[in-house]
């Protein structure tokens, strides 16, 4: 196939309703409306039903866990299925197994099969599409597991059509407040609406008020509940630029001197969660030894999270979006040891900015502002009036394009310094994609970032494509 023809499909999908791009919407059944989702899949086969699924909710940690659970069945011999989103360099990202993106050819086919039941339902929107396309490249032929993470929220999101053999809810914050609530019970209420009869829900720890609303949930659905932190325990023996190293204590099992290649000790609560997740599958039939769980942790791959891409001088890329997340990546910031701290920072419009910048502009010496290609990405002279104000004794930089930024950033820092990028995992994915292309060996040949691709087939990405078609084609055929 050409790589037009794929550039075309991902137009087409892009050019249905996209709520990740226009929030003017109302979070109601009306607009996120799952009788479409239904009857779209039915309309298909209902292809959600040929694999068993393990569905993840949360705030924080979602796709960590999910991709720390896919990397642990992977190990025991499972073929599985991981669908995620957004996605950081390339649309094939989000719908991969065993690890492989989806190629290009089978993207544009499973396109050209559903295009049809999707143009007969007035409405359907771009994530919809995405998820029918995961469960279609998923069933035929059917994975042994799918790892389903969740889009927006859970009792209305597209992929809550589908009936888990278990779920997991990750941590829960404020988040999507003009969507999901403005309090931690009502968004605990959406994200509680994965929950499914019959199925254990393993949840991370959680404010009180939210674990009696998943509590209450699992209870009327006679789903057995069970709580990490309570349940299931871990302990960390060491943090390093190069991952964890911590124990798991299960209410019969325990796993030591386990390695997972990220940091952060929020990772150490997500792994732990991913571990209780795979054993709730016994339920199913899924027996897996402490050295299957040990071997897939260290496996995990997970780009864009604490992320380390040069050592001298650190540069960290993480994709925190809300202040607590930001308050996560600044209680990791010790793992990394540096003298200044240069913040370079861009994010959506839509984000708490006063609040990650509150809590990470104070530990920066330098702050410069900049923003990714994505169309929600807010402007830096607007987010310069909000640190300005903050942080009146501070250097503060604005810096349209994300290349120029980190081209400054690195003028500014010395060996021993550290350069913090985040704010926005489109930040994260730009700057990645700067990196990668003044030092092409700094990653692995088959890092996402050499398959970087305009987000939806029309907005360009902050660098072009060095490949031409051709070896863009020949990369493509060797995954």
């Amino acid at each position: 196939m050409t790589p037009d023809a794929y550039a075309r499909t991902l137009r087409e999908i892009f050019a249905h309703v996209d709520y990740s791009r226009n929030r003017q919407h109302s979070y109601d059944a009306e607009t996120y409306n799952l009788d479409r989702m239904r009857e779209l899949v039915r309309r298909m086969g209902d292809p959600q039903d040929a694999f068993p699924i393990m569905h993840i909710a949360g705030s924080k940690g979602k796709g960590s866990t999910s991709a720390m659970a896919t990397a642990i069945m992977q190990a025991a011999g499972y073929r599985t299925g991981l669908y995620t989103s957004p996605h950081l360099h390339t649309f094939r990202e989000r719908l991969r197994i065993d690890g492989e993106l989806i190629s290009r050819q089978r993207l544009t086919d499973l396109w050209r099969q559903a295009r049809p039941e999707v143009e007969s339902l007035p409405g359907t929107t771009t994530f919809e599409i995405i998820t029918l396309l995961a469960f279609l490249h998923f069933a035929a032929p059917p994975v042994d597991w799918a790892v389903l993470e969740v889009g927006l929220g859970g009792r209305l999101d597209a992929t809550n059509v589908v009936t888990p053999s278990a779920c997991a809810i990750t941590a829960l914050s404020l988040e999507h407040t003009d969507l999901l609530g403005d309090n931690i019970v009502d968004i605990a209420a959406e994200k509680a609406g994965i929950i499914k009869p019959g199925a254990p829900v393993v949840t991370g720890p959680q404010p009180p008020e939210a674990m009696t609303v998943i509590r209450q949930a699992a209870r009327e659905a006679g789903a057995p509940l069970v709580r990490v932190g309570a349940d299931w325990r871990w302990e960390i023996r060491e943090q390093s630029p190069d991952g964890l190293q911590l124990d798991i204590y299960g209410p019969d099992s325990t796993i030591t001197d386990v390695h997972i290649p990220l940091t952060g000790a929020h990772q150490a609560v997500n792994a732990t969660i991913a571990v209780a997740l795979v054993d709730a599958l016994r339920t199913a039939g899924v027996h897996l030894s402490p050295e299957i769980i040990r071997e897939g942790l260290s496996r995990t791959y997970w780009p864009g999270r604490l992320e380390v891409i040069s050592r001298q001088p650190y540069i960290l890329l993480d994709s925190a979006h809300n202040q607590d997340s930001a308050t996560r990546l600044k209680n990791a910031l010790a793992t990394f040891p540096h003298q200044r701290l240069i913040l370079l920072f861009g994010a959506s419009a839509d984000k708490d900015i006063a609040g990650m910048l509150e809590v990470l502009g104070q530990e920066a010496d330098v702050i410069i502002l900049t923003r990714s290609f994505h169309p929600r990405s807010a402007d830096p002279a607007w987010l310069a009036q909000i640190a300005q104000p903050r942080f009146p004794g501070k250097t503060i930089q604005t810096i349209e394009e994300t290349t120029s930024a980190l081209a400054q950033a690195l003028t500014l820092t010395g060996p021993d310094d550290l350069i913090l990028v985040t704010g926005s995992i489109f930040v994260v994915a730009a700057i990645r994609e700067a990196w990668i292309a003044l030092h092409p060996r700094a990653l692995p040949p088959d890092d996402w970032a050499h398959f970087s691709e305009p987000i939806d087939g029309q907005f360009t990405p902050m660098l072009p494509r060095k490949q031409n078609a051709e070896d863009a084609e020949k990369a493509d055929l060797r995954r």
